[in-house]
């Protein structure tokens, strides 16, 4: 455990090799395929950025728009907002 943060070492020291072999920030779409919930629809139904170190910010449109974060990266995203392939990331930057 780190005595200033709290958290497992090992997770620290996975951020920091993240952060020093990431390119940069990218952009991304996240795709819905298929609407399991009923509410979002179909189609582009959120943007995202990938940060260098592997959070991720996603920003949902709509009538009640809504900004999150994501420490633990897309993986963490998908686990909850994939519904197991019904949904999938788009990125626009190479």
């Amino acid at each position: 455990m780190d005595k200033i943060s709290g958290r497992p070492a090992e997770l620290l020291r996975r951020r920091h090799l993240k952060v020093a072999t990431a390119a940069g920030p990218r952009r991304f779409e996240l795709v819905r395929h298929t609407d399991v919930s009923g509410v979002s629809g179909t189609g582009v139904v959120a943007e995202g950025v990938e940060w260098s170190d592997g959070t991720v910010t996603l920003h949902w449109g709509g009538r009640y728009p809504t900004t999150t974060v994501w420490q633990d990266g897309i993986d963490a995203l998908l686990t909850i907002h994939g519904h197991q392939g019904a949904t999938t990331i788009r990125w626009l930057d190479t």
